[in-house]
């Protein structure tokens, strides 16, 4: 249950201002009836007094409409000679142009609350998840490769300098529609990890530069510029709110030259049709943010910044915000290709780096014939640790530029996986035998690896942190993930204590009890944030459970989310609401706090609040008050 509540839309925008006549300002319902006379449309007054009832609370007006009902009553009472309501609300709409901000700040406050009661009156609607079986992406690997096939050999090193010479070794077409979406039913956007095969595979950066060849170290994809400078760049690509044309792109890259307008078309056009496509069919104006200085592209770590928008966009279509998934998709399809095996002539293929120079038509034409063969996707056996994919830093230094595939092992029983959120896994992985490591920043987990032969009880691979649970060999990895005790390390950085997270509440309240914030349910607690702090850890009175605030930093400000650390498998629901103010302006958010092990990088896997830097006072310090519900209050389920 999630709903992001913001200010009242088009409270002072110059667009809620009217272009044209207006009739009376009516009720929605006043609407409908109109639009049933005009159609000739009868009803009994009987059924539509139960139309009536089933009718939802419309929608508060915006501050025009407030301003525009005043203003007619008293013009029609000025101006009896007017031709009537054409006229009143022509005058209306020249007045309301006229008006300054200071005069509007009365019927945008008189708007806001009645917004703000709508707001907490209404109730919270659940988003509708979305199941389809035809596939809707702007993700075209055949677009694209038209426009590669007619660069210049000066282009194409103007490709390599900025760190996409992968690209130029594109050799697919198309996408295998069928694969994309019985993959998108097995990824798993909180765990980052693809569940197949009866395995769950994560995916991490190192994954995309093996997969696709694109660099997963260096720093972060930023946004940066002057607004001026990104003015300059939208008016030179004719970028629009829906999004800059991919035909006006492609038209660029016809030409000859090979300097920085170049450059700079090639990576948006790249950006729009395979990296990181949305949902509009144009390019996202948002990407000239990062392509402002062409000279240090090179130095991003892209293979991040590709996932965390491929996690973003499939969140975003399960919940019902767009109808085509956007994200690299053939990013996934080639990475089931080179995890699956799914023949004996395969298991002896030598690996390629990247793979994206494997799979052509021919290629891939082949893999789904034999997938079909033996019954469909999934039927295959995963290698990836073999392969060195889905193993993070272990696969990626262990990769050549031709590694012979080993014989598949029978794969081994893993216990509880910690969230595989979007970390560089830059910590050290031991060679033991049967030893599985997970990274939480900074945190390590480790847990020992069972290989048992055969079936009977065995006892939960979290035994170490308190569980005492003894099951079925066949039901061990079902049991594990939905275990209370699987493990969950400290959010502090300098603290290595890993244990269960009521262990880890009783360790919080007396190691580091100076070093969060103790809040009581059902109440506002007034939160500041400096410009360094990127996380806050909360502790509720009552019962000690742990909360953590944290704050990202995007193009245009501060994403602001409140998870709630504990396995990722618990069924307690914790409702919160974040509000920012300054002014007259408020934004809102009202959501549920999702259950992480830990800390996560990058853009929050679920819902979050947006605060714009305009809202930060001149220190650059974020004034926010929240306030997380009981889950025993009414409303709050």
């Amino acid at each position: 249950m999630v709903e992001v509540e913001a200010s009242p839309p088009d409270l002072n925008d110059k667009a809620s201002s009217p272009h044209h006549t207006m009739t009376m300002v009516p009720t929605e319902g006043e609407f409908a009836m109109e639009k049933r006379k005009d159609q000739g449309i009868s009803e009994p007054e009987g059924s539509r007094k139960k139309k009536k009832k089933q009718v939802a609370t419309p929608r508060p007006a915006c501050s025009w409409v407030h301003f525009s009902r005043d203003f007619i009553k008293e013009y029609s009472a000025t101006h009896p000679e007017s031709s009537g309501l054409k006229a009143a609300t022509k005058a209306a709409s020249d007045a309301w142009k006229l008006m300054g901000p200071e005069e509007k700040a009365k019927y945008t406050t008189r708007a806001r609350e009645v917004w703000d009661k709508y707001l907490s009156s209404a109730p919270a609607r659940a988003p509708k998840p979305r199941r389809q079986t035809k596939l809707v992406t702007r993700c075209s690997p055949g677009r694209l490769l038209n426009v590669l096939q007619r660069l210049t050999p000066d282009q194409k090193e103007a490709v390599k300098s900025m760190g996409f010479g992968s690209i130029l070794g594109l050799r697919c077409r198309t996408l295998r529609r069928s694969l994309c979406l019985w993959l998108l039913e097995r990824f798993n956007t909180v765990r980052r990890s693809l569940e197949i095969c009866g395995e769950r595979i994560p995916l991490t950066p190192r994954d995309v530069e093996l997969v696709m060849g694109l660099p997963a170290s260096g720093k972060d994809v930023v946004n940066s510029g002057s607004d001026e400078l990104i003015l300059q760049l939208r008016k030179r690509y004719n970028a629009t709110n829906r999004g800059i044309s991919v035909r006006l792109l492609e038209e660029r890259l016809a030409a000859p030259e090979a300097g920085e307008d170049f450059k700079r078309s090639f990576v948006l056009y790249v950006m729009g049709t395979l990296l990181c496509p949305t949902a509009r069919l144009d390019v996202s104006p948002s990407f000239l943010h990062f392509l402002t200085n062409m000279d240090v592209l090179h130095q991003y770590n892209w293979g991040k910044f590709l996932l965390d928008r491929l996690v973003r966009e499939i969140s975003r279509f399960r919940q019902g915000k767009q109808r085509a998934v956007g994200g690299c998709l053939l990013f996934l399809q080639l990475f089931y290709y080179e995890s699956v095996a799914v023949g004996a002539a395969y298991e002896s293929a030598p690996v390629a780096f990247p793979c994206l120079f494997s799979w052509g038509e021919e290629e891939i034409s082949e893999r789904e014939k034999q997938e079909k063969e033996l019954g469909g996707y999934g039927s295959g056996e995963v290698v990836c640790m073999d392969r060195g994919l889905g193993m993070g830093s272990l696969g990626y230094n262990a990769q050549t530029d031709s590694m012979p595939l080993r014989a598949v092992e029978p794969m081994q029983e893993v216990s509880h996986a910690q969230d595989m959120e979007d970390q560089e896994y830059e910590d050290t992985f031991t060679e033991q035998e049967h030893a599985h490591t997970d990274s939480i920043e900074g945190n390590v987990v480790c847990a020992e690896i069972e290989v048992v032969a055969g079936s009977g009880p065995v006892p939960c691979g979290n035994i170490k942190y308190g569980c005492t649970e003894i099951v079925d060999y066949s039901k061990k990895r079902d049991h594990e993930e939905a275990c209370p005790y699987a493990p969950c390390p400290c959010p502090l950085q300098n603290c290595k204590f890993v244990d269960s997270s009521k262990q880890l509440s009783s360790h919080f309240s007396s190691k580091h009890w100076d070093s969060g914030r103790h809040f009581q349910y059902d109440c506002p607690l007034p939160i500041s944030l400096s410009k360094k702090e990127t996380f806050l850890v909360l502790q509720a009175e009552k019962d000690g459970i742990l909360f953590l605030l944290s704050k990202g930093t995007q193009s245009i400000g501060h994403t602001i989310v409140i998870t709630c650390i504990g396995p990722s498998s618990s069924k307690e629901c914790f409702l919160y609401d974040v509000v920012s103010e300054k002014g007259s302006s408020s934004l809102r958010l009202k959501s549920s706090a999702h259950s992480f092990p830990g800390r996560f990088q990058g853009l929050p896997p679920v819902d979050f609040l947006l605060v714009p830097f305009a809202h930060l006072d001149s220190s650059g310090q974020l004034d926010l008050e929240i306030c997380v519900w009981s889950p025993t209050e009414p409303g709050s389920e």
